[in-house]
């Protein structure tokens, strides 16, 4: 590998762990309304949800809207279609992927039931990605799934946010729309007299705030048709962090640094910073009438409406000191990838444990094919938790952390009734428990059961300095009640 290429590998992993770090410690405004404060605190309980990216694009099998984005990222390449080396030809096709979408085998209930039967609690859908195309019935556009030009438009299943809403919540989970706040379809926003230049707006709404004006109320409109006629929604999951109030100091500040970042990297900037004031607290504040205690996620937008926080695709590696949750891919990309490889039970397991244990909640991607079906790797995935879940949910659902939080391969947490557990986390071909597991951080109180879930007989311990040793008898080891984690409980710890 060339000097210069090995320079440019180091800075973009210098970057990257910097904005982890950033990330990490990033400021949090706490919530101040009471019905918001609950809510909030019932979905840290709650722990596990599914989220779905699903549109017109799942039939070319691409990363979402991005390929019609004109920024020169690897990722936002244009592969598909008849002409991609032509930008606006590309963008005319793209679009009209909406005529031919029609997933027949659409079937929610089958998802919904899979879903609550791997212990979700709560579902995040995409009622609308950034290309604008809206998987509800919308009266403010007719790019959608249910205009007559949609080919599934004829369907009785054919508002699709509405039917997924209702079945999940026939299964007693939480619903929540994900809204993108950039529309890339939408005139006032991709204004056809100009060419995109990138991700943002193709114009300077302050010299043109009528324009601009006729977009707020688009996206206010739009999220008030979710917020009224779709029943009860818990969350509202916005993205498209770029779209927000910048002041002139923070923008020259971040064209900066986001300038000296890609110049080094790639030679040029990838894209700009642009003021789009879309009024997030008007906006919320609305919502909030339709869906009282409403939890709204303006994401990676610093302030008071990001009710909870969402790293994206990784796992913090420490507690973090505000309410989260980790997004990630289950298989292939967060749209449909016809070849996925999923995640094995034994990552997925681990990674809801190790989330759970650092105080987090884990939201897990599944991308519907074309037709309207989970590939048979989500399937497979969704039936290992089920497995694992029906033995150990009691150390997951309503925890809180315990410090350390891990110990070695142990993670750990707590409930308010005193009881704690101690996740051991089994190697990847570990299927044979240790004689002996030994915890140093905490010790049980005199006279506390120890025991396995899903071991009906309480096993004996040793205090050994400040922690203890738990024997593992051999019929047991031999036989764990489940794969990949075993759950250790102690009714009651000596408190420190």
């Amino acid at each position: 590998m060339k000097k210069a290429a090995l320079s440019i590998v180091f800075l973009f992993t210098f970057i990257t762990a910097f904005s982890q770090a950033i990330l990490e410690d990033e400021r949090y405004v706490p919530e101040t309304n009471p019905q918001v404060r609950e809510k909030l605190d019932q979905w840290q309980d709650i722990k596990f949800g599914l989220l779905m990216h699903w549109g017109a694009y799942s039939q070319w099998s691409i990363v979402e809207s991005w390929s019609i984005c004109p920024e020169d990222y690897g990722w936002c390449e244009r592969k598909k279609g008849n002409n991609p080396g032509n930008y606006t030809e590309y963008v005319k096709e793209y679009e009209e992927l909406k005529k031919t979408f029609n997933p027949v085998k659409f079937d929610p209930e089958k998802w919904s039931k899979a879903a609550k039967a791997a212990g979700m609690r709560y579902m995040i859908f995409t009622t609308k990605h950034h290309d604008g195309f809206s998987m509800f019935d919308s009266k403010y556009t007719d790019y959608k799934v249910t205009d007559p030009e949609c080919a599934f438009s004829s369907n009785p299943k054919a508002n699709i946010t509405k039917e997924l809403f209702n079945a999940f919540r026939a299964e007693d989970m939480w619903v929540g729309a994900y809204f993108s706040k950039p529309g890339w379809h939408h005139k006032s926003y991709w204004d056809p007299y100009w060419p995109a230049f990138d991700r943002n707006v193709n114009y300077d709404p302050a010299l043109y705030p009528e324009k601009w004006e006729t977009f707020v109320q688009f996206t206010h409109n739009q999220l008030l048709e979710l917020a009224s006629d779709y029943g009860d929604i818990d969350i509202v999951w916005l993205d498209g962090g770029w779209v927000k109030k910048r002041d002139q100091q923070n923008i020259d500040e971040n064209y900066a640094e986001k300038f000296a970042e890609n110049k080094a990297a790639n030679g040029f900037i990838k894209h700009r910073m642009v003021s789009q004031d879309i009024r997030m607290d008007e906006l919320v504040d609305k919502l909030r009438k339709k869906q009282p205690g409403l939890i709204v996620v303006d994401r990676a937008v610093h302030g008071k409406n990001q009710n909870y926080l969402t790293p994206e695709n990784r796992v913090p590696e420490k507690e973090l000191p505000y309410p989260w949750e980790s997004c990630i891919i289950s298989g292939g990309g967060w749209a449909y990838t016809h070849d996925a490889v999923y995640m094995s039970g034994h990552q997925g397991v681990q990674m809801l444990v190790d989330i759970v244990a650092k105080g987090g909640n884990l939201l897990l991607n599944i991308a519907p094919t074309p037709d309207g079906e989970w590939q048979d790797g989500a399937y497979r995935l969704l039936k290992d938790y089920e497995n694992w879940m029906n033995i150990n949910s009691e150390g997951i659902y309503n925890s809180k952390t315990l410090a350390p939080f891990k110990e070695a391969n142990i993670c750990m947490t707590q409930q308010d009734n005193g009881n704690a557990y101690f996740f051991y986390m089994a190697e990847e071909n570990e299927t044979t428990m240790p004689n002996k597991i030994t915890i140093n951080s905490h010790q049980p109180k005199k006279g506390a059961t120890v025991s396995l879930l899903g071991y009906d007989q309480p096993l004996k311990w040793t205090a050994i300095g400040e922690g203890f040793s738990i024997s593992i008898p051999k019929k047991l080891s031999n036989n764990p009640p489940s794969e990949f984690v075993w759950t250790i409980k102690v009714s009651e710890l000596i408190k420190k």
